[in-house]
């Protein structure tokens, strides 16, 4: 771990930020988080605490089936409870159980949570800590401390805060992280504590050497990433936070935002330049996948963090982008958007065209169609950064390489609720009658809603034109409201990502009739597979 510019970015999503109310994650939803965090370059990922949640448990081992490329993937757990032996604390054999390198482990700094919370001695509270990290460090563990209520436990006791970290550094924890569990510290108050701490444990403000200082503020007071900022001025190498800020209460330190402001403004290292171009996608991707409207406002990656209204600015932004920009909008992926006029967006189709294998051309007008297209489209609510399968097919259609592979004459959906003994139960029909080849084709299929019935039938049309499509199924299905102040006439976004078994892909639809918008999707769906299944046979990645 060289390099004393290098600042080691330690993202909790998935469960700090997993803990947001509204947010619900499923297997597959952890899964596919963890692989683009991956990919972004992030080394240290949370994965969940496997004693506390089976859902973690089946997540670490799925993880070992398809192991990540460069990010370790960390277990969470508590130090072993009171009088008891860590050899004997069912919480800790389901952190071996786990099979992670890394294992974080968080124990108590404040004197108030040892004597109240625990019911324990000061002294007990020492040994918990130590007696646990060193079981971890002979099971061949590398231990990260994290030193929950850090700040509030300082100010209370600052003697008994700093042993239990002594505790820890001694037991041989590789990164102690100070903990802002609370979310009640401010900046200036980060950078004294965290001033005492590197000199009462003779800690290298470079980062060189061992321990290593880390810090996970939380934004109660709205300073989660000043805070994580003024922690790395005085001398802490690892901030832990979340994609979008997500988290329990007001959210983590928000990573899209600390990441440019460390790696742009400071000049410390998080990410390679490659992998700091796809920030804002991520944050995008991650945000469709936990079904929360993505913040348009929010700093670097938000739609509108480089967006022109005014005449002025955008006349002064033409002429020099510096005028009205903090840093280039490419640098973390995000584009510059002049709200009035058509210039917006052409390097971006192509460079996105390219990722398909279309080679397009700045001066055909076929790139302006494609632009204009998606500005209208845009306009509607579509939004094209989760569902690439769909924008794929847009541009096709441009380019007239899209094939009609069946006509729809019509469809009609009827659902029962039926009210028996127990639960009421919900029973859907769907009939569907589509033209292939100029074959008639009509049929019927049930559900356990309107969306599954629909899929159903449709697929029964289908199969025997296309017989591969008897391979496709639906992965996941989110359905959005784009302008709630109209109520139940209000426009829907709706999502469905489906799979052949192999690959992943996902489209989109949008409608004020929900089953209009989810029957696109559907549609669009099965289309992409079957283009998928014409194209090279070598897997793309989508998802």
């Amino acid at each position: 771990m060289g390099m004393a510019n290098q600042v080691w970015l330690y993202d909790t999503t998935l469960r700090d930020g997993a803990q947001r109310e509204g947010i619900a994650l499923s297997l597959e939803d952890k899964l596919k988080i963890a692989h683009q965090l991956d990919r972004l370059g992030i080394p240290f990922i949370e994965g969940g605490w496997p004693g506390a949640n089976p859902k973690d448990v089946q997540f670490f081992w799925k993880l070992q089936e398809e192991p990540l490329t460069q990010a370790e993937i960390v277990a969470f757990c508590s130090t072993r409870r009171p009088n008891i032996t860590p050899d004997k604390d069912r919480m800790l054999q389901a952190i071996l159980a786990a099979g992670t390198r890394w294992v974080t482990i968080f124990g108590k700094s404040w004197d108030l949570h040892v004597t109240e919370g625990l019911k324990t001695t000061l002294e007990e509270n020492l040994a918990m800590i130590s007696d646990t990290i060193e079981y971890l460090r002979s099971q061949g563990r590398q231990v990260i401390y994290d030193a929950e209520h850090w700040f509030d436990g300082y100010k209370a006791n600052p003697d008994y805060a700093l042993e239990t970290l002594k505790a820890a550094k001694n037991a041989g924890a590789v990164w102690l992280v100070l903990c802002d569990t609370n979310g009640g510290t401010l900046p200036q108050e980060v950078n004294a504590i965290v001033k005492e701490v590197v000199n009462s444990l003779d800690i290298d403000p470079n980062g060189e050497g061992f321990p290593k200082l880390g810090i996970h503020p939380h934004n109660d007071s709205g300073t989660a990433v000043a805070n994580g900022l003024a922690g790395v001025v005085e001398g802490v190498r690892m901030v832990q936070g979340t994609m979008n800020g997500y988290g329990e209460r007001c959210g983590n330190a928000n990573l899209c935002t600390l990441i440019p402001n460390l790696q742009l403004k400071m000049g410390y290292h998080c990410l390679s330049e490659g992998q700091l171009t796809q920030l804002t996608q991520t944050s995008r991707l991650i945000s469709e996948i936990v079904n929360l409207a993505p913040d348009d406002h929010a700093p670097f990656v938000g739609r509108s963090a480089f967006a022109h209204k005014g005449g002025i600015h955008v006349s002064a932004v033409q002429k020099n982008p510096l005028t009205y920009e903090h840093i280039q909008p490419e640098k973390i992926g995000n584009e510059r958007r002049i709200v009035i006029s058509d210039q917006s967006g052409l390097s971006n189709v192509l460079s996105k065209a390219k990722t398909f294998g279309i080679e397009l051309d700045k001066g055909d007008i076929i790139c302006r169609e494609i632009l204009e297209r998606i500005k209208t489209l845009e306009h509607e609510g579509y939004q094209f950064e989760a569902a690439e399968a769909s924008f794929e097919l847009l541009m096709r259609q441009a380019l007239g390489q899209r094939k009609t592979m069946f006509q729809l004459k019509g469809f009609q959906v009827h659902c029962d609720m039926l009210q028996g003994e127990g639960t009421p139960y919900s029973n859907a029909l769907a009939t569907i009658k589509v033209t292939v080849n100029g074959e008639d084709k009509l049929e019927v299929a049930e559900g356990n809603g309107p969306v599954a019935a629909l899929d159903s039938a449709l697929r029964k049309a289908l199969v025997n034109f296309y017989p591969e499509i008897a391979e496709f199924h639906l992965t996941d299905y989110k359905v959005r409201i784009l302008d709630g102040g109209s109520g139940t006439s209000s426009r829907t976004r709706v999502l469905v990502e489906s799979s052949n078994g192999k690959q992943r892909w996902t489209t989109l639809g949008v409608s004020p009739n929900i089953l209009e918008a989810s029957y696109q999707a559907v549609v669009e769906g099965i289309e992409y597979g079957l283009l998928l299944g014409t194209k090279v046979k070598e897997p793309v990645e989508l998802s």
